[in-house]
C-alpha cells in the first residue's frame, strides 16, 4: 500500500466564511473520488484541525501502489476537483507518500 498525505494552506485572502466553504468544497470533492479512480483504497480529508495546526486542512489517501499513486494524480476526476477548487485557493501544499510496510 502507498499512503499520500497532503497538508494545505488556504490563501490569506480568503474571508473565515470563505474559508469554511471551500474546506468543505474540498472534503467532498476530493472524498468523492473513492469508487472512481483505479487502485484508491481509501481517502478522507480532515478539515476540523485544532488551533495549534498551522495548515488548513490534511488529506490522507490510501493506494494500492505506487503506480496506482500515479495514475490518480493525472486521473481527470481527480484533475477536476484539484484544478477547481483546491488550486485556485490554495497558498502551499506540503505532500509526504510512503510505501506501508
Amino acid at each position: 500500500m502507498t499512503k499520500h498525505v497532503i497538508l494545505w494552506q488556504l490563501k490569506d485572502e480568503l474571508s473565515a466564511q470563505e474559508k469554511e466553504e471551500i474546506r468543505k468544497k474540498i472534503k467532498e470533492g476530493l472524498e468523492g473520488l473513492k469508487g472512481k479512480v483505479p487502485g484508491l483504497v481509501e481517502i478522507h480529508v480532515n478539515i476540523d484541525g485544532l488551533a495549534s495546526s498551522n495548515a488548513d486542512l490534511m488529506l490522507d489517501a490510501t493506494l494500492e501502489s505506487p503506480e496506482a499513486l500515479k495514475g490518480y494524480a493525472v486521473h481527470p476526476a481527480h484533475l477536476a476537483v484539484a484544478n477547481g477548487v483546491v488550486r485556485p485557493n490554495t497558498k502551499n501544499r506540503v505532500c509526504f507518500d510512503y510505501e506501508v510496510k
